[in-house]
C-alpha cells in the first residue's frame, strides 16, 4: 500500500523529531482536502505557535509546514506561487509575510479517509535569506598528486563506484575493475537473454558497468544510513543526471531507462578526476606480500599492485567470494532469503490500494509492502514493481533467477513483487536443515548440474553448525537455481503457477496467465520445485496477504520461480572499525557481495564509509 506510515500530521513542525512524535501521536487525525477542491487544505494547527515561533527565530532555521493536497492535485505541477499562497495560509500568516518555499518531501496518504497528497515545506519569512538553489553540476575532482597510495577497487556497482570517487577526492590513486562491459554495451547482452539466449556470464542483469541496479528498476529505498547520508548518495546521483524529484519523494526511482545517463556521468567525473576505470577485466586472485595485500592479478594475466584493494563485486559474484577466501579472507554464513515473484494486473492493485481513486486522479501505480511469520521465518515482499517486468537475472546457461524492474514511467500493464523466505544459517543445519528438505534438493540439483560447489554437498549430509561451511548458503541458492531452469524447460522460460492453485495444494496446474515476462512461462507445480519447508510458508503467508489484500492469492495472481538474490548468503569478514579483513591485511570487503548492504543506496553508503576508513589509513 502506498506509504502512509511516515507522512506527518499537517501541522507546523519546528523540527524533524517533533514532526515525527506529533505524527505518531495523530496517525488517524490527518486532515484531507475535499476531492473536488485544488485549494489546500487550510485548517489552522489549534496549538499556540508562540514557542515555535521562539524556537524558529533564535535558531534562523526555516519554518516547516505540512500542505495537504486532493489526489486530483497535480503535485509535480506546483508552482512557487502557489506554495507561497498555500504555506502562508497554513502558517496563518499574510502571503507578503513568506519569502520562500523549497519542497522537503511529498508523500501519499492512501488511508480511504484521508487520502490525499501530503507535502511537507520548508518556509522562510519576509527578511529572511533563503538559500540559493543548489547547482547540480558534478564537482570537479582534483587529480592526485605524484607518489599517492594506490588502491584497486573490484567492482563497478554502486559500491565501487562511490568508494573508487570518494577515494579519488581524498588523494588516492584509484583503478577500479570491472568484469562486464561498460553501461551501454550491456544493453545488448541483456536483450540476447531476454529472448531466450545463454546469458553471458560477465555481461549480464547482474555484471557490468553499474551493478546489477543499473538494469533492475532504480528503487532508491534505504533503512540503514542517516538522514543526511542517505542525501548525500540521492545530490551525488542528481548532480550527474537524476531527477531532482527523487529528493523529496518519498518513494525515490529513478528507472532502468534512466540511470544508464547516470552511471555514464559517474565514469565521466572518475575517469576527470585522474581514475582509471577498466572495462572486461575480471580479477582471478588477489596477491599479499608479507601478510598484506600488495596486488591483483587478472584473468587476462596483468598484475596490478596496490596498497589496498577494495572488493564491491555484487551479490552474483560467487568466484569473487571464493577468491577472497583463497587468498585467506574469513568467511561466514549469512541469513538471506529465497522464494518466487508474485505478479498481478496493475490496474486490479490499483482500483484495491486507492479505492477507485485512481479514476479521477492522475496518481502513481499503487504498490504494496506486505511482511509476515510462517513457521518461525519472516516471509515478506521485495523488491516490488509497480507498472513493472520480470526479468531474468541469471549470469549462466545452467542456472534460472528472475527479478523485477520498473522504467521512470511505471507504465507496464502489471505489477510484480518477490515473495520471500528469510532462511537463517542454522535452517540448513542438521535435522532442522533436512526438515526443510536441503539435502534432495541438493541430490536433484547435482544430477542436473555436477558442478563442484553442488557435488560437494549433493550426498545429502548438512552441516551440524552454520560454521562448519560458510558457502553452505550458495550451495542452497546456486541448487534452487538450477532446478528452477530445468522446470522451465531451457531458453530461459520460467516456471510459474496461479497463485490460488499454488495455495490449493493439490498439484493443479493451468495455461500461464499474461505475463511481463518476455523469456515466456512454463506452466509447473511450484511444490515441485521449491523446497518443502519454502512451500509450506509461502502458502501460510499467501492465506495472511489474501486476507489483507483479497483477490492477492486469487486466480489474478501468477508465481514466477525463482528469486534468490536478495542478498548474500555469505559475508567477508571484516573489522567493525577499520572495515578491514580481520584475516587479510589491505583487503576492504564492501557493498552486497560482501555481506554488508542490500540494495543502490545502502550499497552506495557502505561504498562511501570504506572509502573514509581506507582513505584515512592511506594518508598516514
Amino acid at each position: 500500500m502506498p506509504d502512509s506510515a511516515d507522512t506527518p500530521a499537517p501541522v507546523i513542525a519546528p523540527t524533524e523529531r517533533t514532526a515525527r512524535r506529533r505524527s505518531a501521536s495523530r496517525a488517524g487525525s490527518s486532515h484531507t482536502g475535499s476531492p473536488a477542491s485544488t485549494e489546500p487544505d487550510r485548517t489552522p494547527d489549534p496549538r499556540p505557535d508562540r514557542a515555535r515561533r521562539h524556537r524558529h527565530n533564535a535558531g534562523r532555521m526555516p519554518l516547516q509546514a505540512v500542505l495537504t493536497l486532493p489526489p486530483a492535485h497535480p503535485v509535480e505541477e506546483l508552482a512557487e506561487a502557489e506554495l507561497r499562497f498555500a504555506a502562508a495560509r497554513r502558517l496563518e500568516r499574510p502571503p507578503a509575510d513568506v519569502a520562500a518555499v523549497r519542497i522537503r518531501r511529498i508523500s501519499f496518504d492512501a488511508r480511504p479517509r484521508h487520502m490525499s497528497w501530503q507535502v511537507a515545506v520548508d518556509v522562510w519569512l519576509a527578511g529572511e535569506a533563503a538559500p540559493a538553489q543548489p547547482d547540480w553540476r558534478p564537482p570537479q575532482i582534483a587529480p592526485p598528486p605524484a607518489g599517492a597510495p594506490r588502491a584497486v577497487v573490484i567492482g563497478a556497482g554502486p559500491a565501487g563506484l562511490f568508494c573508487a570517487l570518494d577515494l579519488l577526492r581524498s588523494g588516492v590513486n584509484v583503478t577500479l575493475l570491472e568484469r562486464g562491459k561498460d553501461v551501454q554495451a550491456r544493453r545488448r547482452d541483456i536483450a540476447a537473454i531476454q529472448h531466450g539466449e545463454t546469458a553471458d556470464p560477465d555481461s549480464n542483469y547482474c555484471f557490468g558497468e553499474g551493478g546489477a541496479g543499473a538494469y533492475s528498476d532504480g528503487k532508491l529505498y534505504a533503512r540503514s544510513g542517516t538522514r543526511e547520508e542517505v542525501r548525500g548518495v540521492l545530490e551525488t546521483l542528481v548532480q550527474h543526471g537524476a531527477p531532482p524529484e527523487i529528493l523529496v519523494s518519498w518513494r525515490p526511482h529513478i528507472g532502468s531507462n534512466r540511470l544508464p545517463a547516470v552511471v555514464e556521468a559517474l565514469r565521466e567525473s572518475l575517469r576527470g578526476g585522474g581514475g582509471v576505470l577498466r572495462f572486461e577485466t575480471r580479477a582471478i586472485r588477489i596477491e599479499s606480500d608479507g601478510g598484506r595485500v600488495c596486488a591483483v592479478l587478472t584473468a587476462g594475466g596483468e598484475r596490478i599492485a596496490a596498497d589496498a584493494v577494495v572488493l564491491a563485486a555484487g551479490h552474483s559474484a560467487l568466484d569473487a567470494v571464493r577468491m577472497a577466501g583463497a587468498a585467506g579472507a574469513r568467511l561466514e554464513p549469512k541469513g538471506f532469503a529465497m522464494g518466487v515473484r508474485i505478479e498481478h494486473p496493475q490496474a486490479w492493485l490499483d482500483r484495491h490500494q486507492y479505492h477507485g481513486a485512481k479514476d479521477f486522479a492522475d496518481l502513481p501505480p499503487a504498490f504494496y509492502e506486505l511482511s509476515t511469520e510462517a513457521g518461525g521465518s519472516g516471509v515478506y515482499s521485495f523488491c516490488m514493481c509497480p507498472g513493472g517486468w520480470i526479468v531474468p537475472s541469471m549470469v549462466d546457461g545452467a542456472a534460472l533467477v528472475v527479478n523485477g524492474m520498473s522504467l521512470s514511467k511505471r507504465d507496464s500493464p502489471y505489477a510484480n513483487s518477490g515473495l520471500v523466505v528469510a532462511i537463517h544459517p542454522e535452517d540448513w543445519c542438521g535435522s532442522r536443515g533436512g526438515r526443510w528438505g536441503w539435502p534432495e534438493l541438493l541430490r536433484r540439483a547435482a544430477r542436473l548440474a555436477p558442478e563442484p560447489l553442488l557435488e560437494d554437498a549433493a550426498g545429502g549430509r548438512l552441516p551440524e553448525t552454520p560454521e562448519q561451511d560458510a558457502l553452505f548458503g550458495l550451495r542452497i541458492q546456486r541448487a534452487l537455481e538450477v532446478v528452477a531452469a530445468a522446470a522451465g524447460g531451457g531458453h530461459n522460460r520460467a516456471p510459474a503457477q496461479r497463485a490460488d492453485h499454488f495455495l490449493a495444494g493439490r498439484g493443479e496446474t493451468a495455461e500461464p496467465l499474461p505475463t511481463s515476462y518476455h523469456p515466456g512461462l512454463t506452466s509447473v507445480d511450484l511444490a515441485t520445485v521449491l523446497p518443502r519447508g519454502m512451500v509450506t510458508r509461502l502458502r501460510a503467508a499467501l492465506r495472511d496477504f489474501e486476507r489483507r489484500i483479497p483477490g492477492f492469492a486469487g486466480p489474478q495472481g501468477q508465481l514466477v520461480g525463482v528469486e534468490t538474490r536478495t542478498s548474500s548468503p555469505v559475508r567477508i569478514v571484516r573489522d567493525a572499525n577499520s572495515l578491514e579483513s580481520v584475516s587479510l591485511p589491505g583487503l576492504y570487503p564492501c557493498g552486497e557481495g560482501a555481506g554488508y548492504a542490500g540494495g543502490i543506496v545502502s550499497a552506495a553508503l557502505d561504498g562511501r564509509r570504506v572509502a573514509q576508513a581506507l582513505g584515512s589509513r592511506l594518508r598516514r
